[in-house]
């Protein structure tokens, strides 16, 4: 089955990050004699393709290999020596990652160090083609872009979770924004749990009731409708995969099929069995009426909804 469950920063609206490449991506090709002991004012994605090499950061001590990532945060002081014959390449991207303009988007999160990618089948090709189409001097618009993959794969792979928001200053309206995306990632990661709401609240550090308003006002619905809707998000990957209706039902946490057929409608705009036609006809290269660039329009929510 298709992986479906949630992305970490799937409540993260898409002008609330601004990314920026400080310099044009690092090429790196180092011989077995290759050895660094430096600090750099920005953060690095660091990228293996070919050899190896030993680093150490604030003391734990690791190998990069082909497929293995590493991100050094700006003021940290990363040693680093070859450890192969062959040639240790890679690619190294120095950038900028803040939230909202202010807030630097990783002092937000915790994660590890290093991770081996996990779908670097995929992700390899990628990594050499954005290695070799490094621009000289500058950053490009197709060079951003596909630093977004990266960093986005990087990071979804060394999560270990949000810092507790009770460290905020509540006086931000920045700090509340956060605190709302914060709130709709960890809901979007997991819709099932019948819990997740309330525990998502509980490390809120705002009066539960305001917050519960300003997250309507910036998601477009409250907090149990948004679980709701994530719920049916993967019901929809379910249901175009393959699976039945009651199927769908029971993996995302509804005994009752024809319970969760209302809600799928009620949140999505057509029944689950009418999606799975429509998802066939898309297949085949047909569209309804009105939908002949493919984009289906949901959810269609009622006004007070």
């Amino acid at each position: 089955m298709d992986k479906i469950e949630g992305g970490i920063l799937d409540g993260l609206a898409v002008n609330a990050l601004n990314l920026t490449l400080t310099r044009s991506a690092i090429k790196m090709l180092h011989t077995s004699t290759w050895t660094t002991d430096k600090i750099n004012r920005v953060h690095d994605l660091v990228i293996c393709l070919t050899g190896r090499a030993e680093y150490e950061i604030d003391g734990e001590a690791f190998e990069m290999k082909p497929g293995r990532a590493m991100l050094i945060r700006a003021g940290q002081r990363f040693i680093g020596r070859s450890l192969s014959k062959e040639l240790y390449t890679g690619v190294a991207q120095h950038f900028r990652a803040e939230v909202f303009g202010r807030m630097d988007l990783l002092d937000q999160l915790e994660y590890q160090k290093w991770v081996d990618l996990p779908r670097w089948d995929m992700i390899e090709p990628l990594a050499r083609h954005y290695r070799e189409s490094v621009p000289l001097s500058s950053t490009t618009f197709s060079q951003h872009h596909m630093f977004i993959v990266l960093l986005t794969e990087f990071i979804e792979a060394a999560f270990i979770r949000w810092k507790p928001q009770q460290d905020v200053s509540v006086n931000s309206p920045d700090s509340l924004s956060l605190s709302v995306m914060v709130a709709a990632s960890q809901i979007a990661a997991d819709p099932i749990s019948e819990d997740t709401v309330t525990r998502v609240l509980e490390g809120i550090p705002y009066n539960e009731d305001y917050f519960r308003r300003e997250f309507r006002k910036q998601v477009g619905l409250t907090p149990p409708k948004y679980q709701e809707f994530k719920r049916m998000e993967r019901a929809m990957a379910l249901l175009a995969s393959g699976q039945s209706v009651k199927q769908a039902a029971a993996f995302v946490g509804y005994s009752d099929s024809y319970y969760f057929s209302r809600m799928f409608k009620r949140y999505i705009g057509v029944s689950p069995a009418g999606y799975k036609i429509l998802q066939k006809r898309h297949q085949d290269g047909g569209f309804p009426r009105g939908e002949e660039d493919g984009m289906t329009l949901y959810p269609l929510l009622r006004p007070n909804d």
